[in-house]
């Protein structure tokens, strides 16, 4: 009898969780005992209860706070504590939203919001309004604002800054719900830079795997940084989205093995989604030069890394075969897209062993 494990476990996201906190803080406002939980509105039409920690008032304002679950998914604001503060305003001035500590600006053109705005997604903010409604019986007039403990800090570890985003955290979400290991918020950065990249005009995106190919391909075009996608292992994610949003000129640099694997036509990168087809790098190999029993070599090694230095031992371009292979699958995934398109394959040390465009 073989063990299943469990399902991962969905969780809510901080759009969610700010939804909660302002019902239960506007509720406070109309003069309610502060309930232990309230019910939400998701964007698909259903209800999901959520327990408030904490209420309080903030210069006599009230306020409530919901800690985030994100289920199963690795999401750096799982635990965060997220508030909500509310206030009435006068007739006629709608529901403004304001960003508190720990949420950011929005400083750039190209996001779903203008500069100056409070990064609180549209989506989210309608899930608000459509519960102060619920509870108020009509959309009041009135403030929400929404902070996030300790969400300067977190906002390091995102792509916030580059985005223009400052000061903080992005209140996120389009269903309200969290899917594990969807890595949602990963793609939604890597579709935001576009965003932020196309309303500056520029022309010439890079795509990079991490910070050493990102690094090394700045230095080869001499990019600004807002050019600059850090689409990480989500290739498909950042090339569907050019297809829809095309720039004349797109790079997508990437390590040795990454590479390999895109040009192989996968269009996830991640090392538990597959590795490397050692065999296909061969009969790759095979085609630059490669002799027999280098063949057979790269056929029986465990890593794209050391095939890569058997082949510079016979001074087989294979990072050059690579890039031209990945290129292919670039080209595939834009289509029909006019974009000119180029890859670069950097080593660990940041040095670029192959390259599909001579300069």
């Amino acid at each position: 009898m073989t063990d299943t494990a469990p399902p991962l476990r969905r969780g809510w996201t901080t759009g969610s969780c700010a939804t909660a906190a302002t019902r239960a803080a506007w509720m406070l406002l109309l003069g309610y005992d502060p309930p232990a939980t309230v019910p939400i509105t998701l964007p698909n039409g259903s209800s999901c209860v959520f327990s408030i920690c904490r209420y309080g008032t903030d210069n006599g304002n009230p306020y409530a706070e919901v800690i985030k679950d994100a289920g199963d998914d690795p999401d750096i604001t799982h635990g965060a504590c997220i508030r909500a503060t509310v206030r009435h305003l006068p007739q006629g001035s709608g529901v403004v939203f304001r960003a508190g500590s720990g949420v950011g600006i929005i400083t750039r053109p190209g996001l779903p919001l203008p500069p100056g705005e409070a990064a609180i997604n549209p989506v989210p903010r309608a899930m608000m309004c459509r519960t102060l409604s619920e509870v108020n019986g009509s959309l009041p007039d009135a403030e929400i604002i929404i902070s996030v403990q300790d969400g300067a800090r977190l906002a390091q570890r995102t792509l916030n800054g580059r985005l223009g985003i400052v000061g903080g955290l992005s209140i996120l979400g389009t269903t309200g719900i969290v899917v594990p290991f969807s890595c949602s918020a990963w793609i939604h950065s890597i579709q935001r830079g576009i965003d932020v990249a196309r309303a500056e005009g520029l022309h010439h995106l890079a795509g990079a795997t991490g910070n050493v190919s990102e690094n090394t391909v700045q230095k080869l075009y001499n990019l600004p940084e807002t050019a600059l996608i850090e689409m990480g292992d989500f290739a498909g994610g950042m090339l569907k989205y050019l297809r829809q949003h095309p720039v004349p000129r797109l790079t997508i640099a990437g390590g040795i093995a990454k590479m390999t694997k895109l040009g192989q036509g996968r269009l996830d990168l991640h090392s538990k989604r597959g590795q490397a087809d050692m065999r296909a790098l061969a009969e790759l190999a095979a085609t630059g030069g490669a002799s027999p029993p280098l063949i057979s070599a790269i056929a029986a090694c465990p890593t794209v890394a050391e095939a890569f230095l058997l082949t510079q031992e016979e001074n087989i371009p294979l990072g050059t075969l690579i890039a031209q292979t990945a290129l292919k699958t670039v080209q595939q995934a834009l289509a029909p897209a006019s974009i000119k398109a180029d890859v670069v394959v950097c080593n660990r040390a940041g040095q670029c062993v192959g390259r599909t465009e001579e300069h």
